[in-house]
This record gives C-alpha cells, structure tokens and sequence, in this order.
C-alpha cells in the first residue's frame, strides 16, 4: 500500500480514536476501544473506505505504535493522546528516567514560563524519553524548542507518571520550575 493511504489512513485513525468517535458513529469504550467492524461501517458511512487489512497494516507499521489492536483481533483504540471525555484509560503509575523530554514551538514559551506545562484538551501532557523524538514532535508546531523536565523534582511534589502502550510518558502537568531549555 501506498505511504500516502498509510499516512492519510493513520491520521484518520488518530482523528476518531482520539478525538471525534462521534463523527462517524463509532462509539468507544471507557477504556477507548472501538470495535473495527463498526469502525469501517463508520468510516464507509463518511465516504472514506477502509479494510481490516489496511487498519492492520497502519497499526503494525506506524513507527510510532500509536494504536493497539485487541489480543483477539476485533478492537482498536489510541495508545494516548485522547481529549474525548469518555475515554479514561486505566494506566500504571510508572518510575520514569531521571529526565524526560518535551517538544514544543518557541511561540509557547511564555505561556510555559508562567503556568508550565498543561494537557490543553488532552488528558496528560506528552513526554519523550530522548531529545531527539521531541524535536521531531515539536518541529510539528513552528520553530522548535525542546525542553528537559526533571521528573526527580515532579516527584517530589508529589507528581505521577505513567507510560503509555507505545513507550510515551504521560503526566498530569509539568511545573514551570522543573523545565530547563536545551
């Protein structure tokens, strides 16, 4: 299959497992899964054809795991990032490294100087375990800048973290005081 239905179909994907269920039908579970016989019935309803072959492929080679598929094969759902409400995945807290990173546009900067860092409409902010994968993230939104957080400091304060299916790490928010530019 073509990298651009790859592409196309994982953003899709990311669309409604994330976000927009509702907008074809869909209906997810309160720990995000989706059946994916109503995930294509969804989908074909809205004009855009899909297959299990191709969900499949789009689960197995997304280089960054965003999506699960359940160990019987009939469900799907979002490894994290969701802002849909209903969803509330069941994570473990988890012991994370020292440091862990974050990528963002310089444009934000002030607002992460006064507040630190917040989910906006997510459920955690996102945390990357090496510089190099938040630069990437971060170049998505205008002139990067990434972001050391000392998770021994967060900890401290009582702050918790947990690690998404995907290896992401996810918190609750990041105090300004504990983020350093690189």
């Amino acid at each position: 299959m073509s990298k651009g239905l790859m592409e196309t179909t994982s953003k899709f994907l990311s669309y409604v497992l994330r976000h927009e269920p509702q907008a074809i039908g869909l209906e997810l579970d309160s720990e995000g899964w989706g059946e994916i016989d109503a995930l294509i019935a969804g989908a074909a309803s809205e004009g855009r054809p899909l297959t299990r072959e191709l969900i499949e492929q789009v689960v197995r080679d997304n280089d960054k795991k965003r999506f699960t598929l359940s160990a019987d094969g009939q469900r799907i759902r979002a490894a994290q990032g969701h802002s849909n409400k209903a969803v509330q995945l069941q994570l473990q807290e988890r012991q994370p490294p020292a440091v862990l990173y974050h990528g963002t546009a310089t444009r934000f900067m002030d607002s992460i100087h006064q507040q630190g860092l917040v989910p906006g409409s997510r459920h955690h902010v996102h945390l990357s375990h090496d510089p190099d994968t938040a630069r990437s993230v971060g170049q998505r939104y205008g002139q990067v800048v990434v972001l050391q957080i000392d998770t021994q400091a967060m900890q401290a304060r009582g702050c918790k973290f947990y690690q998404a299916e995907n290896g992401v790490w996810l918190t609750d928010q990041v105090p300004a005081s504990c983020i350093t530019e690189v």
